[in-house]
C-alpha cells in the first residue's frame, strides 16, 4: 500500500448521519476478489438508479466534486458490518482520508490496514468544513499527517489525534503484516535463541 504523508486535494462533503458499510458497498457486490476493484461500486445504491443511470444529486455524480480525494463526512461514518470491502470501495474509487465526527469501530481500524486515513474532529468543525465545500465546490483540504493537521478551504488549521503506532506505519505504507516482516530477522534469530535453550520442547 502506498505511503501517506501529505495529501493536499479536492473534497467532498456527505452529510448524512450513520453512513454504514452496506450503503458504501452493497453486500451484493462482496463476492468480488479484492484483484477485480470495486471503485466503480462505491456508493452503488445511492450513485445509481434501477436502470444503472447516475443520480445528478449524489455529490460524487456531480462533475465539480467527481475527483474528490477526501470526504468530509457526517458522525458515526462506517457504521454496521464489518465489510472491509467498504474501504476497498473507497480506496481504490480514490479517496484517500476521511474527515467526520466519529467512526464505525471496525470501519476505523480497517482504515489503517488499507491505507486509508480516518480524521476524527469536533461535529462543529466537520460542519463548517462541510459548509465551506458547498458554498465553494472543488476546494481543497490539505492533511499533513506528520504534523498531524488538517487545513481547511478557510485556512484555519485543526490539529487532530492519531495512535502513534498507526501514525508510523501509514507514513511507511505497512499494515500490521508487512510491519511485523519487517523485524523477520529479529523474529528468526528470537526463534533460533529458544530453540537452542529448550531444545527438548
Amino acid at each position: 500500500m502506498q505511503p501517506f504523508r501529505r495529501l493536499d486535494a479536492s473534497a467532498a462533503p456527505i452529510g448524512m448521519p450513520n453512513v454504514d458499510t452496506d450503503q458504501i458497498i452493497p453486500a451484493r457486490f462482496l463476492w468480488r476478489k479484492r484483484s477485480d476493484g470495486f471503485g466503480h461500486l462505491l456508493f452503488h445504491d445511492l450513485r445509481f438508479g434501477d436502470g444503472g443511470a447516475p443520480k445528478p444529486d449524489f455529490v460524487l455524480n456531480r462533475d465539480v466534486y467527481r475527483n474528490a480525494r477526501i470526504l468530509v463526512a457526517g458522525r458515526n461514518f462506517g457504521c454496521g458490518s464489518s465489510r472491509e470491502h467498504a474501504v476497498w470501495a473507497l480506496y481504490d474509487y480514490g479517496i484517500r482520508a476521511v474527515v467526520a465526527p466519529s467512526f464505525g469501530d471496525i470501519f476505523f481500524n480497517n482504515s489503517f490496514q488499507n491505507g486509508l486515513l480516518p480524521v476524527a474532529l469536533p461535529a462543529e468543525r466537520v460542519a463548517a468544513l462541510r459548509a465551506l465545500l458547498e458554498q465553494s465546490p472543488g476546494s481543497s483540504i490539505a492533511i499533513d499527517l506528520e504534523a498531524q493537521t488538517l487545513t481547511g478551504p478557510d485556512r484555519a488549521v485543526d490539529r487532530f489525534e492519531i495512535d502513534p503506532f498507526r501514525k508510523e506505519c501509514l507514513l511507511a505504507g505497512a499494515d500490521d503484516i508487512s510491519f511485523t516482516l519487517g523485524y523477520r530477522d529479529r523474529i528468526a534469530e528470537f526463534e533460533n535463541a529458544c530453540e537452542a535453550k529448550v531444545r527438548w520442547l
